[in-house]
C-alpha cells in the first residue's frame, strides 16, 4: 500500500513538472506596429492554419500525464485460486504423511492464499510500471506534436510581420 501511495505521489509530481515544460507559450511582438485587434485576428488565423497543417490542436489536447490516472483493478482471484491449489496439494500431502487430509488441506490453503496474494501484488507492480512507461511515451509524442505545431504557428506569425520567441 505504501508503494502504491508513493507511486501516485510521483505521478502527481511528474505531472506538475511536465505541466511547467508544456506551459511555455510563445511570446509574440507586433514588429510592424500592428494594432491589438489585428494581432488577435492574426493569432487566430495562424492558430487555425497551424492546426490544419499539423493535425494538432493545443486547445483540445492535453499531455497524457495530465489525464485522469487509471483506477486500480479490483480483486483478481489469485488468492482464491492459490488457496484452492494449496488445499488440494495439502490434502494429498496430509493424507500421505499423517492420514489427515483435512489438516493438510487447511495448511495448504493458507500457504496457497499467501502465494496468490504475492502473485497479485507482483502483477499490479508490473501493470503500474507498464502504464508509467506508456504515459512517458505518450508524453514524448505529445511534446513532439506540440513542438511541430509551435514551429508552424511561429512561421505563420513571422510571415505576418511579428517577432516570435
Amino acid at each position: 500500500m505504501k508503494k502504491m501511495i508513493l507511486m501516485v505521489a510521483m505521478v502527481v509530481l511528474s505531472a506538475f513538472f511536465v505541466d511547467l515544460s508544456f506551459g511555455q507559450e510563445l511570446v509574440i511582438f507586433p514588429a510592424k506596429g500592428q494594432t491589438k485587434e489585428q494581432m488577435e485576428k492574426d493569432k487566430y488565423d495562424c492558430y487555425t492554419w497551424a492546426k490544419q497543417e499539423t493535425g494538432f490542436d493545443p486547445m483540445q489536447t492535453q499531455p497524457p500525464s495530465q489525464a485522469a490516472p487509471a483506477q486500480p483493478q479490483g480483486p483478481t482471484g489469485e488468492r482464491v485460486k492459490g488457496a484452492a491449489r494449496g488445499a488440494a496439494v495439502g490434502a494429498v500431502a496430509g493424507e500421505i504423511a499423517n492420514d489427515d487430509a483435512g489438516k493438510g488441506a487447511g495448511a495448504g490453503a493458507a500457504a496457497g492464499a499467501m502465494v496468490g496474494g504475492m502473485k497479485t501484488r507482483q502483477n499490479r507492480r508490473q501493470q503500474a510500471k507498464a502504464q508509467e512507461q506508456q504515459v512517458q511515451q505518450q508524453d514524448a509524442a505529445y511534446e513532439q506534436k506540440r513542438a511541430t505545431y509551435n514551429r508552424a504557428y511561429s512561421a505563420c506569425m513571422e510571415g505576418k510581420g511579428y517577432t516570435v520567441k
